[in-house]
């Protein structure tokens, strides 16, 4: 399921995938302060019409991760913290560089792999 959204305007476009136990988003292109209003609205949309599961955000065809988008992911865990768990798949220099220059592996559930978070749900 696509998310709605220009694409000619906007440098992002977000795929949704419902599984048994979790709903994962699939954002592609790059997350800046362009475009991470757009993707924050996408994860609480998505965390709306999704309630009881897990909410993954898989990073893997995210070509820039600005710090705006971290910003998003924060206030995202923040957010959903007391309805569910908020995962992070991040890996290479592009998404998980970042959140580790950051410390911000410390703060969120980070995976490597879609599968491997969806083996914790």
């Amino acid at each position: 399921m696509e998310m709605p959204g220009s694409a000619a305007a906007s440098t992002l476009s977000i795929d949704v995938d419902v599984t048994g136990g979790a709903v994962v988003m699939h954002p592609r292109g790059e997350i800046d302060v362009v475009t991470a209003p757009e993707f924050q609205e996408a994860v609480e949309r998505t965390a709306a019409q999704h309630p009881d599961v897990a909410l993954i955000v898989d990073l893997s065809k995210v070509a820039f991760l600005a710090s705006a988008g971290l910003a998003v992911l924060v206030r995202c865990s923040d957010d959903l913290a007391d309805q569910r768990r908020f995962i992070v798949v991040a890996h290479g220099p592009t998404t998980l560089r970042p959140l580790e220059l950051t410390g911000l592996t410390e703060t969120l559930e980070v995976h490597s792999s879609v599968e491997a978070a969806l083996a914790t749900v």
